[in-house]
């Protein structure tokens, strides 16, 4: 009995001397901390009284849909209060520190899942891989294709049809699926064809992973094009083009459709490429020559966002492209220019001059920082007859505008890079 009393004893001993410490370090914050610490303990608190961690992540995920995502951060924050472990709130964290451009944070919670989690869950290390570059990138992406494979190997394990048995009319979504893994090689090839392009065997190794993309997603449109851009840095044009042409057709055709339609529906929108992957596609379009093909995806992207600068330099820098095509056809052909190619010509150094005045003009308001870009427009415009004086060709800017820069036009442009 006194074995015990005399361990209870000291048992209290030691949460006093916890108490002690913990009041010291309180004492050494400044009254700002000390403020800011006891309104986080009771906001704490409060939340728990009110919401469970599955509430808080349903609020997160609402937020996170209706893009509020300062909001969303502090909803899930809460539930990582109440429970520092849960893998989906830190999975959820790191999504909305990448969308509020807080690398730092964002990298701190991929990094903390997978130290709680090395095997289950791939997207984390996908998240790394875009956050990296270089070979730090490659090893996040390889490991996270590791992960997918096995978790696709036992899915196929488990729900193996059994004989007769119709297969399922719909996959769920959430589940990983062949396309993953080749959007994963896709992305490895990519720093092969960028950031690691100076590396011994580069080439090898792109092409290498474009055909791991392909073959575990044959229609993939992004490893289509990577494709189509690494064989015009080897200048095997014409299979380039092939694959290019190839590309686009999956896609265009659902740009076109939603653009006609204002269809915001799930299935027509996943069928489109992002945004930076399509001004890829323009100038290998361009590369290509198929500038009727380039104008199409152009007009798709203004559609989508006007306070594109390179967009409209694109669209701009096609129709002088188009309008010397025609000049050097006629030349070659000797004969008189017509009444109606004299038209179209005129049109074509019109909608030039408007969309280089266009970029010219929202270059300035958007305080970009591409100096060869702004001395091509210059220059292309000197040539048509000058900037278009009027008020007709000023595209608006948002007010939530971001100044771009050398990296995002880095970015859009990295796939181009031979």
């Amino acid at each position: 009995m006194g074995g015990q009393a005399k361990g209870k004893k000291k048992n209290k001993a030691k949460r006093k001397d916890n108490r002690l410490n913990k009041d010291a370090e309180f004492v050494v914050l400044s009254p700002q901390e000390r403020m800011k610490l006891r309104m986080h303990e009771k906001a704490k608190k409060k939340t728990a009284e009110k919401y469970s961690v599955p509430q808080l992540l349903e609020k997160t995920e609402e937020c996170m849909d209706s893009f509020d995502f300062e909001m969303a951060a502090l909803y899930c924050q809460r539930a990582l209060d109440l429970e520092s472990t849960n893998l989906q709130a830190l999975d959820m964290l790191g999504h909305i520190c990448s969308e509020l451009g807080d690398t730092q944070k964002a990298k701190g919670a991929f990094l903390r899942a997978v130290e709680l989690s090395p095997d289950v869950g791939h997207s984390k290390y996908m998240y790394l891989g875009q956050i990296h570059t270089g070979q730090e990138a490659v090893d996040y992406y390889t490991r996270g294709i590791q992960v997918l494979l096995s978790t696709l190997d036992k899915q196929a394990q488990t729900t193996q049809p059994q004989a007769g048995a119709a297969a399922p009319l719909d996959e769920d979504p959430e589940l990983p699926t062949v396309k993953d893994v080749s959007v994963a090689y896709c992305s490895i090839a990519e720093i092969y064809l960028t950031d690691l392009c100076m590396e011994e065997g580069a080439a090898d190794k792109c092409r290498e992973f474009i055909d791991s993309a392909l073959q575990y997603h044959h229609d993939n449109p992004e490893a289509l094009q990577l494709m189509a851009s690494y064989l015009f840095s080897t200048e095997r044009n014409q299979e380039g083009r092939e694959y290019l042409l190839k590309s686009v057709g999956l896609w265009l055709p659902a740009q076109k459709q939603s653009a006609s339609s204002s269809s915001t529906e799930e299935d027509m929108q996943n069928k489109i490429p992002p945004y930076e992957s399509r001004i890829t596609t323009t100038k290998l379009l361009v590369e290509a020559e198929e500038y009727e093909m380039a104008v199409d995806v152009l007009e798709g992207l203004l559609e989508e966002d006007d306070e594109v600068v390179q967009v409209w330099y694109l669209s701009g820098w096609v129709c002088y492209l188009q309008l010397e095509k025609a000049k050097e056809q006629q030349e070659r052909e000797g004969r008189q220019v017509g009444e109606e190619e004299k038209e179209e010509w005129k049109a074509l150094k019109e909608a030039a001059r408007l969309h280089l005045t266009n970029a010219k003009k929202l270059y300035s308001k958007l305080r970009c920082d591409d100096q060869p870009m702004l001395e091509h427009v210059e220059q292309l415009l000197g040539e048509l007859g000058g900037d278009l004086e009027g008020e007709e060709g000023d595209p608006d800017v948002d007010e939530d505008y971001e100044p771009c820069s050398d990296e995002e036009e880095e970015d859009a442009e990295a796939p181009m890079e031979h």
